[in-house]
């Protein structure tokens, strides 16, 4: 079993950045594909960015196009965390933002794709963009 805790969600302007982190309580790190989702208040939960398993340099990364250009996915396999830099704020990037994660998929877009199956989940953290 793999735990999850991210942290970062804050109060933010739209025009404004954040950094998310998510840390793992796991050996195997660097088996995990991971990614980044977020549910906005009564809408379905949607994949944001992911990244491969392997080395941090060479790893695949993946946003979806309502963050591309404004979204940074990278990991400190040391640390064992998985950060998300936003930046752009827009309104409808507010919402709860997770990081799921499996050991299954190899290229990111897979797993944003099947987010419904992914093994491990964390908490999640809330990102309120506001006026």
């Amino acid at each position: 079993q793999v735990q999850f805790v991210e942290s970062g969600g804050d109060f933010v302007q739209p025009g404004g950045s954040l950094r998310l982190s998510c840390k793992a309580d796991t050996n195997h790190f660097s088996g995990l594909t991971i990614g980044w989702f977020r549910q906005a208040p009564g809408k379905e939960r949607e994949g944001v960015s992911g990244i491969s398993h392997g080395d941090a340099a060479t790893a695949s990364k993946y946003y979806v196009d309502s963050v591309k250009g404004r979204a940074t996915i990278s990991k400190d396999i040391g640390e064992n965390t998985v950060y998300l830099t936003l930046s752009g704020l827009k309104l409808e990037d507010t919402g709860v933002y997770y990081c799921g994660a499996s050991f299954r998929f190899g290229q990111p877009q897979n797993l944003l794709r099947e987010w419904r199956g992914l093994e491990f989940w964390g908490q999640g953290t809330l990102v309120t963009v506001t006026s």
